[in-house]
């Protein structure tokens, strides 16, 4: 709307100063015509904005209109403009909006407070997406976000095990974003479920509403479920002879709870090697990491791993054998 790109264009004057015609045009994805429309607008309205041509011109408005915000603290708007837009809000679609509004805090802050928000930015930067991270597609995202806004009835086919495909209508009660995959938790029949947005094949909203417990709350139901899923996820201990100069880094490798495994273990044995029984989800998991150590860890039991860790060492000594 013209109201908001107009109120947009004054802040950003506010905030940063002169600024020329092209870059407004590009900060507001509008023709610099636009811009230049967009000026004598608010001129007319009584904004103290002008337009000076040649080198060094731009627009500007007069230093003495402005809206201080008060009462924000130096801590406070260092931690405001932490934030970063994270790619959850953009797949939403919510990014510019969001930009907006702080773009809109921005110039209401008093000049002083305006150089915490350039310090904070320049020094901190958060991003969400983890390294070689898989992020699929969710296509029906923003029907499901819908969904949930208008409190109606999801229809959904989700793609299960085998590439099955399930129809289920769903209760939508929430998104939550983890670890940039999205989730979507909702309610079948008397049972609330968790469901990943990119398995969802199809959604349509359907016309009939449902009506959410008062007493349900999303962030406690999701950090029950996490607890839940850590504590059933799959577990295969293993139990190895590790080698001493592997030692030291194993908190890198296996997390800071080794620390904790070392202290419980016995004395090294006469080579300097200690046995310890590392924790792993699958027996695949396991050999996977295990080859990646080389000669640095020994599996001991299961037998299972042992011997599908020597075979695959075989079959590595066997395909490059020609060029020993």
């Amino acid at each position: 709307m013209r109201a908001d790109r107009l109120l947009s264009l004054m802040m950003l004057l506010q905030a940063n100063g002169r600024m020329t015609a092209q870059q407004l045009a590009g900060e507001l994805e509008v023709s610099e015509r636009t811009i230049y429309r967009d000026i004598n607008a608010l001129s007319a309205a009584g904004v103290p904005v002008y337009a000076a041509g040649g080198p060094g011109g731009g627009c500007e408005l007069l230093d003495s209109y402005r809206t201080n915000l008060t009462g924000l603290t130096e801590d406070e708007v260092r931690a405001l403009f932490m934030l970063s837009i994270p790619a959850p809000l953009t797949e939403l679609g919510v990014s510019k909006e969001l930009k907006s509004a702080l773009l809109k805090l921005s110039a209401a802050l008093p000049a002083h407070r305006r150089a915490d928000e350039v310090r904070s930015r320049q020094r901190i930067h958060l991003d969400s997406v983890g390294w070689d991270q898989d992020n699929k597609p969710a296509p029906y995202l923003r029907t499901i976000q819908e969904a949930v806004w208008q409190d109606c009835k999801l229809h959904l086919t989700i793609r299960s095990f085998f590439d099955a495909q399930l129809a289920h209508v769903v209760n939508p009660y929430g998104l939550v974003a983890k670890a940039n995959v999205w989730y979507l938790v909702g309610a079948r029949g008397d049972h609330v479920r968790v469901y990943r947005v990119d398995t969802v094949l199809e959604a349509s909203i359907m016309d009939e509403r449902f009506e959410r417990p008062a007493d349900f709350d999303l962030a406690a139901y999701w950090q029950a479920w996490c607890a839940e899923v850590e504590t059933n996820r799959p577990s295969y201990p293993v139990t190895a002879r590790i080698a001493p100069d592997l030692v030291p880094s194993l908190p890198r490798h296996f997390g800071t709870h080794v620390h904790q495994l070392l202290t419980l273990a016995g004395p090294p044995d006469d080579a300097g090697w200690v046995t310890l029984t590392l924790p792993f989800e699958r027996l695949e998991e396991a050999r996977v990491r295990i080859l990646g150590f080389g000669r640095a860890i020994e599996v001991l039991v299961p037998e299972a791993l042992r011997r599908s860790v020597q075979d695959f060492a075989h079959q590595i000594v066997s395909l490059y054998r020609a060029e020993f």
